[in-house]
């Protein structure tokens, strides 16, 4: 009890069980913003780091489930930050005996959403609410202010929504990018969705580097003024920032530009591969985010690549052109085919909402993401105008202010592909990204062909355009 007489605090606001990185910087956000905070952690060291982190402020360390659970106020509010799994299951069983009826278990992790959806009904009948919520912005976010999108069961949202709310972060006129998603694994839905369209966003800016690097013959410096420069504008956003500080950043030990010394395999959680695997789940096409999981892949094959490049020849790449001019067509490009990856998202946002039945609001959606997150950018005003102007608009790319750019924009994106193609410069996502663009807006695709090779070797029948009903034809003659 001498612990909670130090900060004059009986009972404590909130519980965090997780004290990793971002664990720590969250508890350490909410007791900046008035919410009494303890932490635990089965790794003790995790715990004593967090004692001295808490030192003379308003949170306190526990040292086992019982102590953690004793020093919340009732009904008890914890934000599990464990990593997604297993983990996940085994810190819910060490703490629900010790729950009651009206507590709230918050799962912050990367989580997949069925997931979240079979832990709620886990705790059916014990009266412990359950909460999935999406966090986005990394460990400074998670310090400073992310974006958070809880999802669940509503009879929570009124417990947890000052606290997150006070805790995320603030856009411009000052409005949290926090609020309530939906039910079930709606939250962290939306997060995977969002991460998928993050690997889209990077993998399109790395293309728009890549053509700089190996087109233009552009130094690291040289790129970074470009981008600085692009983030001035429609361009806008964290992502093309932080690029811009990559290609400035010097290597201390060679003194080379650092990007120059990074190795070229991507990593990778599992969340675009799960955005990936959802979509061919509910036939949505999300091309552009499927092929930079993709490109991740093949980036790991470094040995087969190197083996590869001594066997496999292309064309010899020159470039002949005014290259102030070429840096123009890369910005349209990438930002065509940004809104394309945009646009995949959202769209099996609504595919989704319609199958799980969760009312998502999609220019909200948009705006919980203008701040804190990764994938904030200035056009997310624009993609939750169109919400706001027609809420059942099926594409981002029906929108006026869309495809406006992408009429105006369009011959610079296909000069850029076709240049990229002829010098043997692989871009895959600004190529998945345009044909996305051209299918959706194609009236008649060679699907009548594919069904009519179906039908011929499996009798799948086809539908006809003259007349209503399905037909098969016995196309070989017995």
């Amino acid at each position: 009890m001498a612990r909670q007489k130090e900060h004059a605090v009986t009972k404590y606001h909130f519980g965090v069980v997780g004290l990793g990185v971002m664990g720590q910087n969250l508890a350490r956000n909410l007791e900046r913003n008035g919410f009494s905070v303890v932490g635990y952690d089965a790794n003790a060291k995790k715990v004593d780091d967090f004692a001295r982190v808490m030192a003379g402020k308003n949170g306190v360390p526990a040292r086992t489930v019982g102590e953690f659970l004793s020093l919340l106020e009732s009904p008890r509010r914890v934000l599990i930050m464990v990593p997604a799994g297993k983990a996940v299951d085994a810190v819910i069983n060490d703490l629900k005996a010790g729950l009651s009826a009206g507590d709230v278990l918050i799962d912050g992790g990367n989580t997949y959403f069925a997931d979240t959806e079979r832990r709620m009904k886990s705790l059916e009948g014990t009266g412990i609410l359950f909460v999935g919520t999406g966090v986005s912005g990394g460990e400074e976010g998670a310090l400073w202010g992310p974006s958070i999108m809880p999802g669940g069961n509503p009879a929570a949202w009124p417990m947890v929504k000052s606290p997150l709310q006070s805790i995320a972060a603030k856009t411009e006129d000052g409005v949290p990018c926090c609020d309530w998603i939906g039910n079930g694994g709606a939250g962290h839905f939306v997060k995977m969705v969002h991460n998928g369209i993050e690997y889209g966003d990077m993998q399109i800016i790395c293309e728009a580097y890549f053509l700089m690097d190996r087109l233009l013959g552009m130094s690291p410096g040289a790129m970074a003024d470009v981008f600085t420069q692009w983030d001035t504008g429609e361009l806008n956003s964290y992502l093309i920032q932080i690029t811009a500080e990559i290609l400035r950043k010097k290597d201390p030990d060679t003194g080379k530009p650092l990007v120059e010394v990074i190795l070229d395999t991507a990593e990778q959680k599992g969340t675009g591969k799960w955005t990936s695997q959802v979509a061919l789940d509910l036939g949505m096409p999300a091309l552009t985010i499927a092929d930079a999981v993709f490109a991740r892949m093949l980036s790991a094959l470094k040995k087969e690549r190197v083996a590869a490049s001594a066997i496999l020849k292309g064309p010899e790449v020159s470039f002949h052109g005014d290259r102030t001019e070429f840096l123009e067509l890369i910005r349209k490009a990438l930002f065509c085919s940004k809104i394309c990856s945009y646009a995949q998202g959202f769209q099996l946002l609504r595919a989704a909402n319609a199958e799980y039945g969760w009312g998502l609001n999609f220019g909200r959606i948009a705006l919980l993401w203008r701040a804190g997150c990764i994938i904030r950018a200035r056009f997310l005003g624009k993609i939750s105008g169109a919400f706001e102007g027609d809420p059942a608009i099926p594409n981002l790319l029906l929108d006026p202010w869309f495809s406006g750019i992408l009429s105006t924009y369009q011959s610079a994106w296909r000069n850029v592909i076709a240049t990229a193609v002829e010098q043997g410069i692989p871009i895959p996502a600004f190529t998945s990204a345009l044909a996305y663009f051209d299918s959706y807006r194609t009236a008649t695709l060679p699907a009548n062909l594919l069904q009519a090779q179906r039908d011929y070797f499996g009798a799948h029948t086809y539908r006809r355009v003259d007349r209503e009903g399905v037909f098969h034809t016995q196309w070989e003659e017995k």
